[in-house]
């Protein structure tokens, strides 16, 4: 239990401060960010000896653990300026269905040949593919570190900056567009990700299997932490990660795309809502979706520490893959996100999150983008050097 003193925190309505509060305000210290998760008794005395050159207006907001438990890991937040309002919403560790959206999970569903059943231990141990990852190409997508392999990570990598047009399914009657107030208009394009097929409850391997990342949760050490470049809360890792390597599920409220309209339209003026993710990305399997299969999830008032991740157009350190576990079919899955390159401790982590600037009929109206990236989509101009190094960029791997 860390008690309070020593660095003369202020008491607030939680009362003092412990690892049962973890809402804290102290005098400013610059390296408290260095002791995020490792919070105890000597930090805190070190903490104190540090303090006494700093101003005493000057404060420093600090929550020692923003899920409240629920991680196997502790996500602490900081503010070394005091001057941002902390961020109000409901921590889940697992998507939870908003009301209407089909998601059916259940083993009678999973057909035999669909799991792994004969698999003993570790799939990843076998000298051939189990069954499982014949929906990952015929192979596993992991090494046996736990880590993307090479090959499958630059194939997402290439789809992801540089899609050719037999990468898109359009629908005959597009989910995002029929749900707005004028005419439908015509489908954009969907592109087909390349799916990660994990082992899950009717596999007979066991929850070691190298083949269950994803559903085995966060394990990074992360902190929020408030930006300097206007961007608001932000994400960093306080470690190492290498590439191909699992951060963290983006988490939220399951919701057809008919009640994400519903609710942005009718969103209150103070609410600061998330971007929200379509879950489009086997939408060409069937030309017509009925209106609880159009998925996509919202972290704005529920969601996980996924949702302080900020874009950046195009260099972006991490991407996102689809992941299959629970159903055989693709209307629901999971949005994982890995490093696509090396990053280095307290780097801040950013994620691309698809969006089209210059679509002016997207229900879902663009942020002005503050990304800073030199590839920035939203810049209005772009002068063929732009265009010269984007082509560029394209032909070099990350």
């Amino acid at each position: 239990m860390v008690q309070r003193a020593v660095i003369h925190p202020e008491h607030n309505s939680r009362g003092p401060c412990d690892d049962s509060n973890v809402n804290c305000r102290f005098k400013s210290i610059s390296a408290l960010y260095q002791y995020g998760p490792n919070l105890n008794h000597a930090n805190l005395t070190k903490m104190a000896q540090q303090a006494i050159v700093h101003a005493e207006n000057s404060y420093v907001q600090f929550l020692s653990d923003i899920t409240k438990g629920s991680e196997k890991v502790v996500i602490s937040l900081l503010d070394d300026t005091g001057s941002e309002e902390l961020p109000k919403f409901n921590y889940i560790p697992n998507n939870i269905i908003y009301q209407n959206a089909n998601v059916n999970i259940s083993l009678d569903r999973v057909a035999d040949e669909g799991c792994c059943s004969d698999c003993l231990g570790n799939c990843l141990s076998l000298t051939f593919p189990c069954a499982c990852s014949q929906e990952t190409g015929g192979e596993f997508a992991y090494t046996r570190e736990g880590l993307l392999k090479e090959k499958f990570l630059e194939a997402c990598i290439a789809m992801k900056i540089k899609p050719q047009p037999y990468h898109f399914v359009y629908c005959q009657e597009c989910p995002i567009y029929k749900g707005s107030e004028h005419m439908p208009e015509e489908c954009k394009g969907h592109l087909v990700r390349k799916f990660i097929k994990e082992c899950w409850r009717k596999c007979g391997c066991d929850m070691q299997c190298g083949n269950r990342v994803v559903q085995r949760g966060l394990r990074c050490k992360l902190q929020v932490f408030l930006t300097q470049e206007g961007k608001g809360w932000g994400i960093r890792t306080l470690e190492d990660l290498p590439k191909g390597c699992f951060v963290c599920e983006y988490v939220g409220e399951i919701l057809t795309n008919a009640e994400l309209y519903e609710r942005v339209l009718h969103k209150s003026s103070k609410d600061r809502h998330t971007y929200p993710v379509t879950l489009d990305a086997d939408w060409g399997s069937e030309r017509v979706l009925k209106d609880d299969e159009a998925l996509c999830l919202d972290a704005t008032y529920n969601g996980n520490i996924a949702r302080f991740i900020n874009h950046r157009c195009f260099d972006a350190n991490l991407i996102d893959i689809p992941v299959e576990v629970e159903i055989p079919d693709r209307h629901y899955y999971h949005i994982a996100l890995f490093t696509n390159r090396k990053v280095k401790a307290y780097k801040e982590l950013t994620w691309d999150y698809g969006i089209d600037f210059d679509d002016q009929e997207h229900p879902i109206k663009a942020f002005q983008c503050c990304c800073g990236s030199t590839f920035c989509r939203d810049k209005k101009k772009k002068g063929r050097l732009h265009n010269l190094l984007l082509s560029l960029l394209c032909n070099v791997r990350i």
